[in-house]
């Protein structure tokens, strides 16, 4: 069956499936929704996916054996996110015009079968009603972190998704697919451009992506982790809708799969959450190394989503409006590519202050407002003793992990952790305390040799403030940070406060330093 007909007997039996009656549970009506691989019917407290019979080139579902098996396979990737959404396979049953969801007779085609949720519960709309919260996007970076670690176990990737070139291969395949998309000089001409770099980046990064494939960094992931297919339930980001078509699209560096999401926030312009997440998923994972390569990935995952637009925009007659919206989302991912090709210059930026300044609140602020990846001191000093960041460690002033020779160890990691995130064209904002000088000089020096701008975010508040400060902190534990008002005191008689040479580096909170 050649794939037109195969199309129209697909529509043919979803308007069928679009009557009440077709269901084995209660249905007053029956709602429809298009993507460009799969029709979505919304019947009741279920809702039910069908795989159109298409041949996109990086999908083949023309056969019903693979509509079947994609259902199988999507099941169990999903089920690792979202259990409680894929409830299993359907079968559809009877004949084209009077089909039946998991009824007698032939079996016509498979649905995947999913807990229904509201459509304004995904994370796209929630974010564009203005009600994603800070705290909301700070539990998604940390389920996902340990949706990563979690996949180390998951064996190695099969070929060719275990090597560089396997890895490359899909971002080399959507340049050429965007080619025979784009028809109007001018973008064919930034497209021109786009892809010049990528292959230019492809090359040069190939070094680092292959450490990063016998390193194991490539893992079983989501494989399309935007924020139309992550869901609020219960209040918490749900992932869903991950790639079950493509083994090459889903065994893919973790790094590539942040940078999805990255991109996907910076597009819908919260660039402070992306940043936020990125840093929060960093704290969590320990993955610096990976940064070299996030910005490439970002650029791919711009030129996949304006692939689909014109994807869209080929699929035949459509109203001029229509047209005309798909057209500037197409070319609005351009533009985000093309931009990310360009990076701003990398700057570092040290917080300083005592316990209890606001120093991670205003480095937060300053991360989101900046674009910078944070490094926090309370989350290194305990990673290297084996610890994690909300762990604690019960030492004493001077003792445990708070020896001299650990707050050495400290700093230092500190310092080579900055120092390659520039290398890698990142701002940075480091946040620890940086009570002695020697400290402050250290990045100084790494600031000078990187030929980047330099601050001292300085925090300042009363002591009767701080000690109250850390009294509520406490109280909430929910902070790596193991400072007390014994630890406060002690530091009061530490610090050596920014001499007159510093000054002229210094920086005060837009916040006021309030935590």
């Amino acid at each position: 069956m050649a794939d037109s007909e195969l199309i129209r007997a697909h529509h043919r039996l979803v308007e069928a499936l679009l009557s009440p009656s077709c269901y084995p549970h209660p249905v007053d009506a029956v709602q429809r929704l298009e993507t460009h691989i799969s029709t979505l019917l919304l019947a009741g407290d279920y809702a039910y996916k069908l795989k159109k019979p298409l041949n996109l080139g990086f999908l083949d579902f023309t056969s019903a054996a693979r509509r079947e098996a994609c259902c199988q396979e999507e099941l169990r990737l999903n089920g690792r996110f979202a259990p409680e959404l894929y409830l299993g396979v359907s079968e559809i049953t009877g004949t084209p015009d009077a089909p039946h969801v998991d009824g007698a007779g032939e079996v016509l085609d498979h649905a995947v079968r999913m807990r229904r949720f509201p459509q304004e519960h995904r994370l796209d709309r929630v974010l564009e009603r203005g009600d994603l919260r800070p705290d909301q996007v700070d539990i998604l970076a940390d389920d996902i972190a340990a949706f990563h670690l979690s996949m180390q176990a998951s064996g190695p990737p099969p070929s060719p998704m275990d090597s560089v070139d396997g890895q490359l291969q899909p971002i080399l395949e959507n340049l050429t697919q965007l080619d025979t998309l784009l028809h109007e000089r001018g973008v064919r001409t930034r497209m021109a451009t786009i892809a010049l770099w990528t292959r230019a980046a492809a090359d040069a990064l190939r070094p680092l992506m292959r450490q990063r494939v016998e390193q194991g960094f490539i893992r079983e992931c989501h494989g399309d982790l935007h924020l139309e297919n992550i869901v609020l339930l219960t209040d918490r980001p749900v992932p869903f809708d991950g790639i079950e078509f493509s083994a090459g699209l889903r065994w893919i560096d973790v790094i590539n799969e942040l940078a999805f999401l990255c991109m996907d926030l910076v597009h819908r312009r919260r660039g402070d959450y992306s940043a936020r997440l990125l840093s929060r998923y960093l704290d969590a994972t320990d993955d610096h190394n990976g940064v070299a390569l996030l910005r490439f990935y970002q650029v791919y995952r711009a030129l996949v989503r304006a692939k689909i637009q014109a994807l869209h925009l080929a699929e035949g007659s459509l109203p001029t409006a229509q047209r005309t919206q798909i057209a500037h989302a197409r070319d609005d991912y351009l533009a985000l590519a093309e931009h990310l090709t360009i990076p701003p210059p990398p700057s570092l930026t040290i917080t300083c202050g005592l316990a209890g300044s606001g120093k991670s609140t205003a480095a937060l602020a300053l991360v989101e407002r900046t674009g910078a990846i944070r490094l926090r001191s309370d989350v290194q000093r305990k990673r290297l003793r084996g610890l994690k960041p909300l762990a604690r460690s019960g030492s004493a002033i001077g003792g445990g992990i708070y020896t001299e020779a650990s707050s050495h160890a400290t700093y230092q990691k500190l310092a080579e952790l900055a120092d390659s995130l520039l290398t890698a064209g990142w701002p940075v904002v480091v946040d620890a305390a940086f009570l002695k000088r020697w400290q402050r000089r250290l990045f100084r020096d790494i600031a000078a040799r990187q030929q980047c701008a330099f601050q001292l975010l300085y925090c300042e508040a009363p002591v009767a403030e701080l000690r109250q400060r850390i009294r509520r902190r406490a109280d909430e534990g929910e902070d790596p940070s193991e400072a007390d008002t014994t630890v406060l005191n002690h530091q009061i008689t530490e610090f050596e406060p920014p001499d007159r040479e510093e000054s002229a580096f210094l920086l005060r909170p837009a916040t006021g330093g309030q935590p």
